[in-house]
């Protein structure tokens, strides 16, 4: 079996763990007591079960599994550490967001738990090693910043998706389509010969994606259940460390592959533009207030202004699932040809979804602004 071939199965076995074991996950979430109860603050008008994260990890788990047995992935497992630190790193960042889902944990005990994860990360060799740096040029990064740099990583990258999963199918559905774009630019990479054969970038991405596809079935709106930190966390876990894994390690001139770009490491920044654009004024509002936490949930998330706008819980779903596509477009448009003629067509494509966004409102249902996982 060929490599891509080999990765698309480990997709889908990914896909289908979770598909199957979601209904479980469920059962055992009002078993446990990890639900999402209703309030004044929240969307949904039921009590939800919010553990769909279990599913997610055993999809994961299945995932490498797979690619383990499947013999297709040699060089994945046996050249490195790096499957030993991700696997102890996704339990350990699983267990940080089971723990906020049965019983609210504090935002510093959530950070340090996050830390512990990103530090076991580098150490199990998925570090950034490398950075391009504008009128720097390649820059090769000290063992002590490079963990340091992959903490930070790590922290906000699995804090943006935490962030955004404030509406029925938005996480899940951003991060199907940045990991699945992440894995067409890793692929692109490794068959010029950019990263080696046992970098773990694209396997990461497609198993992301999978567990993805396998969770939103249940998670659309109205959902059945909720993803809770310990999924929206590994998501985010996933992401990073694929995203690191692929752009931290390449230490070539690839002018071709980044095209404008300063370095591969903007590339993730992209096609998780949504998401951190989030974050970015999330943390920007809350800082700017006095007396107010970092960590204190509010009502003035992207989506929730979507829903003020006068735009229905599925429609605003679907506009941040086109932001998010329209900027996946962008990068692969310039990975897979190396040009620049793609930016008009996609600014174009910005503007219309610009005035669809403030013209074309809906009243579907009273806008409710609250995010069931807000943090």
């Amino acid at each position: 079996m060929d490599q891509v071939g080999g990765l698309l199965l480990v997709g889908a076995v990914a896909m289908t763990v979770t598909l199957v074991l979601t209904p479980i996950s469920r059962l055992i979430a009002f078993r446990i007591g990890a639900v999402a109860r209703t309030s004044e603050r929240k969307v949904h008008s039921v009590t939800t079960p919010s553990l769909g994260g279990l599913a997610m990890l055993a999809g994961v788990g299945a995932g490498l599994l797979t690619a383990w047995v499947s013999g297709s992935f040699e060089a994945v497992f046996r050249s490195s550490t790096d499957i030993a630190g991700i696997v102890l790193a996704v339990l350990i960042i699983f267990a940080v967001g089971l723990a906020d889902d049965i019983r609210e944990v504090s935002a510093p005990a959530k950070v340090a738990g996050i830390v512990l994860a990103g530090v076991v990360l580098a150490f199990g060799g998925v570090s950034l090693l490398w950075m391009r740096l504008p009128f720097a040029g390649l820059v090769q990064l000290s063992a002590d910043l490079s963990v340091v740099l992959t903490v930070i990583w790590l922290l906000v990258i699995a804090n943006a998706v935490n962030l955004i999963d404030g509406l029925d199918g938005l996480a899940g559905g951003i991060v199907a389509i940045a990991a699945g774009s992440f894995f067409v630019y890793a692929v692109q990479l490794g068959s010029d010969g950019v990263i080696l054969s046992s970098n773990p970038g694209a396997l990461l991405s497609i198993i992301t994606a999978g567990v993805c596809l396998g969770f939103l079935p249940f998670n659309m709106h109205p959902a059945k259940t909720f993803m809770g930190d310990s999924g929206a966390l590994l998501l985010g876990f996933m992401l990073a460390a694929s995203t690191i894994s692929v752009g931290g390690r390449i230490d070539q001139a690839v002018s071709g592959q980044v095209f404008f770009f300063f370095a591969p490491l903007v590339i993730p920044l992209l096609l998780l533009g949504v998401p951190l654009a989030d974050l970015s004024l999330a943390v920007m509002r809350r800082v700017s207030r006095k007396g107010v936490s970092i960590s204190e949930a509010d009502k003035e998330h992207l989506h929730h202004r979507l829903m003020r706008l006068g735009h229905g819980h599925r429609r605003t779903v679907l506009i941040l699932w086109l932001w998010t596509a329209l900027l996946c477009g962008l990068v692969l448009y310039s990975t897979l040809t190396g040009s620049g003629d793609g930016i008009l067509p996609f600014a174009g494509g910005a503007l219309a979804l610009v005035l669809y966004t403030v013209f074309h409102p809906i009243t579907e249902s009273p806008p409710s602004a609250a995010a069931p996982h807000d943090v």
